[in-house]
């Protein structure tokens, strides 16, 4: 089904965003695995999982629109020093992220759209009350109990 070629353009703008996440998810999560943080790690890398995942859908989506995906692009990763740089630069991704689809899904409803705003829409769940939701509590983990024990109940 041949697609109105500005939403296979903001599909493709998408889709490097969550290449770039997961890279980034990537990195971090053997970092934390290097560091003996089983818990972050664990976690990381289920997120490197729906990251990848929500790659998938905009690939399928693309295809399926008659475009060409374009996986050569990527944002410059901001690989973090510490677990609290980490865990923000990963939560400044899914901010970024959240912008991206919420123009994406403002195109798709006004070029009507709505199988391709509906598909974005599970993203932005996703990305909002899981991703995002998940390192804003982490980070306020931190400034509760200090960095110490944070890291300590990370082992």
């Amino acid at each position: 089904m041949k697609g109105n070629q500005d939403i296979i353009d903001a599909l493709n703008d998408l889709l490097v965003y969550e290449l770039t996440a997961m890279d980034q998810y990537f990195v971090h999560s053997r970092m934390y695995e290097d560091m003996g943080l089983t818990k972050l790690y664990e976690r990381i890398d289920h997120e490197f999982d729906d990251e990848k995942a929500h790659a998938a859908v905009l690939i399928e989506r693309i295809l399926f629109l008659e475009g060409k995906p374009d996986l050569t692009q990527r944002d410059a990763l901001n690989i973090g020093d510490t677990v609290p740089a980490m865990l923000q630069s990963d939560l400044n991704i899914e901010y970024g992220v959240q912008k991206a689809l919420k123009k994406a899904m403002a195109l798709c409803e006004k070029e009507q759209d709505f199988v391709t705003r509906d598909q974005l829409l599970v993203l932005l769940d996703d990305t909002e009350t899981d991703h995002a939701y998940w390192l804003e509590k982490q980070l306020k983990l931190i400034k509760l109990t200090g960095l110490e024990n944070y890291l300590q109940s990370q082992m």
